[in-house]
């Protein structure tokens, strides 16, 4: 099923024994444009504490429960390690949490955290037997980013302003961002455009910009146009 990336968000996070949190955010992978992690705001439950949850725990996102099922046990996320600090998220706090559950963290594999879907693999230096926590230096993975602060900013194609990103489809069989919804606003009034993220060339995280690799014509030419 496809999923816009905004209304994921909220959604009631309900483990093996009772609920645990909401959806606070969607990490991604901007190189791949693979998600990575959901993170859980834990409200009541552990006074405001945000865990991360890997997506090979998720279940399928219910439009009728407005849930997701997470095979875990509150225990485990009560015991996984917070999210305390801003984004990016550091490799260091990855590693531990994987460790945490015992899983193997997917920059080693080559896979995504998803069971049997590939994605583009990530070289790390060689992990020793003590566990991927070791040789990881304590700093930020510039790539490991929020998909939901993208939604705002601004679209450039090659020659010129295209609107800003509306929202980002996501598929729940393999957590892979599909189409970005692009606001036209001045260029084609009261109309979106729908391209491939697999175009996007470039995202300016300070700028608040995201650059694609084709121009305006091509857009208009080639890609689907809805209605506002």
């Amino acid at each position: 099923m496809l999923w816009n990336a905004s209304k994921l968000r909220g959604l009631a996070i309900e483990a093996t024994d009772g609920q645990i949190g909401t959806v606070d955010d969607l990490l991604l992978d901007d190189r791949t444009w693979q998600l990575r992690w959901l993170v859980v705001h834990t409200g009541l439950w552990l006074l405001g504490r945000k865990v991360l949850l890997p997506l090979s725990a998720l279940g399928k996102p219910s439009l009728k429960t407005h849930s997701f099922t997470v095979q875990l046990t509150k225990q485990q996320v009560k015991d996984s390690p917070d999210v305390t600090a801003d984004l990016p998220v550091s490799r260091q706090l990855e590693a531990r949490v994987y460790d945490h559950y015992n899983w193997d963290p997917y920059w080693q594999t080559g896979f995504s955290t998803m069971a049997n879907v590939v994605c583009t693999p990530v070289y790390m230096p060689p992990l020793d037997d003590a566990g991927p926590q070791r040789q990881i230096e304590e700093k930020d993975d510039p790539h490991l980013r929020s998909i939901l602060e993208l939604i705002g900013y601004h679209m450039e194609a090659q020659d010129g302003a295209i609107g800003h990103a509306e929202d980002f489809i996501i598929d729940d069989a393999n957590w892979h961002i599909g189409p970005v919804i692009i606001d036209t606003k001045n260029w084609l009034p009261g109309q979106r455009v729908l391209i491939s993220s697999q175009i996007v060339r470039e995202i300016d995280w300070v700028g608040r910009s995201i650059f694609v690799e084709t121009n305006i014509a091509k857009i208009q030419a080639r890609h689907p146009i809805i209605q506002a």
